[in-house]
């Protein structure tokens, strides 16, 4: 019985030891999901009260983990069943994040955004109700994002666990949900709060802690411009990368066109690097563009 219990405990240690490997390896490979899941979300949830953005951020990554539970089960299932499916949805959720990221494209250079934005601040400071409101759009968009990022993120790890036992995909996918959530929840909360902590350093006595603060409070901002930008351009990065990986013929020209670029002197693997993540943005782009033009059109038809 001793001997029984210690075969138990080993084969335990050895299917541990090859869920932590794999974890560490799926953790590698979505590590640049994981980048434009946090520059998008900290672009949902900025521009809201203050004294609301932890309870906003806390809100998303509940809807995070909601997804994540519905998504683990279904990869495994999809997996096990209809493997070709994947591929499908996933560009459907790339396409989405193109039509996204082109739509936030459309409104800003066609709207108005600084009348837009003055009447949206003197509304939350007027009616409770619109705050309320813009809480609820703003997690909606959010979660809507995460549910594209976390499908990507997801299918990637199910790649690299596709041989494993069946128990060693779920400990392995359960993980990395868990991690990328709390990461990447952790480092928006820690964002978003920036400013509050300038703040707080600004007004201490020590002279050291009020430049810190000051510091902190100059380039809180900028931060959060720059994420805006930065979230715009991964919606299309990502949504442009599903769409390409999915297509073969366009994924091996891209990956051609990398290479031979690879080749030229000087600046070969400075181009070769960044050409496929800029041809994936450039056809995000046009993706996107098709689609809100598509709707743009549908919708004017169905008004006349």
């Amino acid at each position: 019985m001793a001997t029984s219990l210690l075969v138990l405990l080993d084969d335990i240690a050895s299917v541990l030891d090859d869920v932590s490997l794999m974890t560490r390896v799926a953790a590698k490979k979505t590590a640049g999901v994981l980048g434009d899941d946090l520059a998008l979300n900290a672009q949902q949830v900025a521009g809201v009260k203050p004294a609301r953005e932890l309870p906003v951020v806390w809100a998303v990554a509940r809807g995070s983990a909601r997804n994540k539970l519905i998504l683990v089960p279904a990869a495994l299932l999809i997996s096990a069943f209809v493997p070709w499916l994947i591929t499908p949805l996933l560009m459907v959720g790339g396409a989405y994040l193109c039509y996204e990221g082109a739509e936030k494209l459309a409104h800003r250079f066609l709207h108005d955004t600084a009348k837009e934005h003055a009447q949206t601040m003197q509304n939350l400071s007027g009616d409770p109700k619109d705050v309320v409101a813009r809480e609820k759009d703003k997690i909606k968009g959010a979660v809507r994002t995460d549910f594209i990022l976390s499908a990507e993120i997801i299918a990637i790890t199910l790649g690299t666990v596709e041989e494993a036992q069946f128990l060693q995909q779920v400990l392995v996918l359960s993980g990395i949900a868990v991690i990328m959530t709390v990461g990447v929840y952790g480092l928006v909360a820690g964002i978003v709060k920036l400013d509050d902590a300038g703040l707080a350093l600004s007004q201490q006595t020590s002279s050291a802690a009020k430049k810190a603060g000051a510091g902190i409070l100059w380039f809180a901002p900028w931060l959060m411009r720059s994420l805006s930008v930065v979230g715009t351009a991964a919606m299309f990065m990502v949504g442009g990368g599903i769409l390409t990986h999915g297509v073969w013929v366009v994924q091996h020209w891209i990956e051609n066109s990398a290479v031979l670029a690879a080749e030229l002197p000087y600046v070969g693997m400075v181009v070769g690097g960044l050409l496929p993540t800029l041809l994936n943005a450039g056809i995000g782009i046009a993706v996107g563009a098709a689609i809100v033009a598509v709707i743009t059109l549908g919708s004017r038809l169905r008004r006349g």
